[in-house]
Formats: C-alpha cells, structure tokens, sequence
C-alpha cells in the first residue's frame, strides 16, 4: 500500500468507539506508515484487532504513556474526552472535557511542540479546541475542530427529502457553534442543480418544514443517541480523519472546519468558518450569506463567547488579555 506520508499520526482516545473507528478509517486510506494508539485506558486491544486485520506495512504501536506516544508526533486527532449522553447538551460536558482539553494543550507544548496538526473533536469542540490550542503554543492554522458534521447532516436530510443522492445537494454549510445555536445556511443550497431558494416556501417545501429541518439538523447528535442509545462514533471519526488527510497533502476536505478566529468582527474563537483545509494548515474567509443567515451567525458567536467567559470564572483559561502570555501566537 502507498502511504501519504510516514509521519507519527496519533490518535488519543483511540481505546473509545470514536478512537476505534478513527484507527480503521485512517489505515483504511493509506494515510501513513507510522500510527500509535494512545488512551489512559488500554488500546492495545484495538491494536490487536488492526494488526488482525492485515494491512501490511504499517507500524502500529500502542501506550498508555503519553510521552511515548506523543513523541515525534506531527498529526494528532483526539476524541480524548467523556461522551455526551441522553439528555446531555454538549455545553453540559464543558468544565470536564476543557480540564482535558488544557491538559491535552501542555501535553502537546512538552513532547511534540514541532506537531504540524491537531484536530479535536471532544464535545463542545469549539471550547475544547480553543482551549487546547491556547495551552499548546501552536499556530492558530495548526489547530482545528470537527464541525463538519453538521454540514453533512444539512445534506443528508435535504437528499432524503428530495430523493436524490447526497453529491447531488452541494453548497450546504452550517457555520459557527457546534451546537444547537449554529447557523445554518440555506441560502447558497442547490439539490440538482436548483436552487433550494426557489423551492423553499413552495408545495414541495412549505417554510414550516425548512424551519423544521433545521432545527432538527442542530438536534443531529441528540436524534443519534436516541436512535443508537449511544453518541454519534462512526461519522465523527471518518470525517476528522478526512480532516487530517487534508492536511497531510490529501484530498481536499470538502465541508467547513472549527478554526481560530480574531478580526474585525469576532474575537478570540474558534467556530465554523468558511475554510480551507491543506498542508500549511486551516485559512479561512467569512462566510457569505443572507442578512438572516448572517444574524443567526452572530447569535452562535455570543453563545460561543458566554461558553468562553465561563471559562474564564472556572480558571481554565485566563481573562483574554493574558492569552498571548501562554501562547504569543494568539
């Protein structure tokens, strides 16, 4: 099999259904030579299984030890953090998974400060992320956070309604939160070739019914655990690992990326923007849509800012004005 690159890809939490998957998926697209398996909890059962599987020439290592699996790291993914469960909004996990995430952060400054990527996607992604990145040191394109899924739950119910196949609904985007206050955007939507703009609000598609899709989108997750009786695993792992492909010089990542954004408008967070995905890291635009749409983007960046200032009052991160101090690239 040919490999993208040799580099240390390595995956934490890879011991969880989430890690499991992640383990599959990346040695499934050749993506490199080199992976190690780390989790607190012994993954060496999903080593086992990987080597059982036969794919070749692939050293597949295994630890509990986080500076031997971090060492010489250049990719990390981590779904290193507590699952939601029934009941749960990701935002009910925040305090635990951002103690993780902070420790993530400093594990990454001392054993593999010359990492070239990181992607997380522990619940809520967007704290988890930020913070990870603020105690790392890194670059803001080097750090990202699974937002995609929420896109790809946008297009596969808009292909269900219509009956077409997914590749056929293009241009859906969900940016801001990873959460129930994301924004969805319509406005840009084509399902074979029309516009759902002149659908919407038509027999076909009556208002009340795009306004329920929607909402039902931003419950994506919840629908999973009702459905499965556990959170989402599968989609989550297969699409940060498209993420990380990207990066690593492979097919371009299709569907808006969590990345670090400070400008005019939005201010230290991280969110869902219009991104670009490859191997000098994450770069984004702002998304373009309707005055609507654009609203519903900067009601998701407050809700994003009240988590963050949260934060601030449970000491995980200090007040913004010291954030350069950790991490002078912020």
């Amino acid at each position: 099999m040919a490999f993208l690159t040799n580099d240390k890809l390595v995956i934490v939490g890879a011991a969880g259904m989430i890690g499991s998957n992640m383990v599959q998926s990346a040695l499934m697209m050749g993506l490199t030579s080199n992976i190690c398996l780390y989790d607190v909890f012994s993954p060496e059962g999903v080593a086992e299984e990987m080597r059982q599987c036969g794919f070749g020439d692939v050293n597949i290592t295994a630890t509990t030890d986080v500076a031997e699996a971090f060492k010489d790291a250049k990719y990390i993914i981590s779904s290193g953090g507590a699952p939601r469960k029934e009941g749960m909004t990701r935002e009910d996990l925040l305090k635990g998974n951002c103690e993780i995430a902070e420790q993530l952060g400093k594990n990454i400054k001392q054993y593999c400060p010359d990492v070239k990527h990181v992607v997380i996607i522990f619940n809520p992604a967007d704290l988890t992320g930020l913070v990870t990145l603020l105690y790392s040191g890194l670059k803001p394109s080097q750090v990202t956070t699974l937002a995609a899924l929420d896109s790809t739950r946008l297009q596969s119910a808009l292909a269900k309604k219509f009956g077409v196949m997914q590749s056929e609904v293009t241009g859906c985007a969900t940016y801001g939160g990873h959460g129930e206050q994301m924004a969805v955007y319509g406005s840009a939507v084509k399902i074979a070739g029309r516009p759902l703009t002149d659908i919407i609000g038509t027999d076909e598609f009556p208002e009340a019914e795009w306004e329920q899709m929607k909402k039902d989108v931003t419950q994506g997750g919840a629908a999973i655990i009702k459905l499965r009786g556990r959170s989402s695993f599968q989609s989550p792992s297969y699409l940060s690992v498209e993420m990380i492909r990207s990066v690593m010089g492979g097919e371009k990542f299709r569907y808006p990326a969590g990345t670090f954004v400070n400008n005019e408008k939005y201010s230290h967070i991280m969110m869902a923007m219009d991104t670009t995905l490859d191997a000098t890291g994450c770069h984004y635009v702002m998304p373009e849509g309707t005055a609507e749409e654009q609203a519903k983007l900067d009601a998701s960046y407050a809700h994003l800012c009240k988590m963050r200032d949260e934060l601030v009052t449970l000491n995980i991160v200090p007040e913004i004005a010291k954030w350069k101090e950790i991490n002078p690239n912020l």
